[in-house]
Parts: C-alpha cells; sequence; structure tokens
C-alpha cells in the first residue's frame, strides 16, 4: 500500500462495464510528513473519498482483491481515508 493524497478527478462517460459507476480521483504519492511526491496517477476510489484527503492506494493485482474491484481493470483502488499517521512515535499527520 501507499499513501497518496486525492488531488483532483477524472470524468469517463465510457468506459468498461466493469468500471460503470465507480468513481475516478487523481492522487499523488505522499511521504509520511504529508508532501507530495511523483506524477500523479489514477485511482478507483473504493469509499467515498474527496478532494484534498490523505489516503491508502493499494496497487496491481493486490487492487482487484476488493468485493468493488473483482474482476475490473484496475491497477490502483483507494481503500481507506486516513485519520493520523504517527512516525517513530510522532504523529506527523492528523485529520481536521
Amino acid at each position: 500500500m501507499r499513501i497518496a493524497r486525492v488531488v483532483g478527478s477524472a470524468v469517463s462517460t465510457i468506459k468498461v462495464d466493469s468500471l460503470r459507476g465507480s468513481k475516478l480521483l487523481v492522487v499523488r504519492e505522499a511521504s509520511v510528513t504529508d508532501e507530495l511526491e511523483g506524477k500523479p496517477f489514477v485511482a478507483v476510489d473504493g469509499i467515498g473519498a474527496g478532494e484534498g484527503e490523505l489516503v491508502l492506494i493499494s496497487e496491481g493485482s493486490a487492487g482487484r482483491h476488493t468485493e468493488y474491484t473483482a474482476d475490473a481493470p484496475v491497477d490502483a483502488v483507494i481503500m481507506a481515508i486516513l485519520d493520523s499517521l504517527e512516525v517513530g512515535g510522532q504523529t506527523t499527520f492528523r485529520k481536521s
């Protein structure tokens, strides 16, 4: 899993049947101190995340092992919205 921040959305009216009704969000990987890293990519939202939220992403074949994404051509799925992060005994992120 990777930590990422939702930075936008992607809208597609024409897509494969297994993705109909799926919300597609643009995310960027984030460090444990909430610094954005790397290039943006699209993930299927399985939990109702919104722009600006810090989330956990599952990728590759693991991204297809949820009830929401089973047998769908998904490479990345948002699996959780983070409330806080603690690293080395210090809180590095807390949802406000």
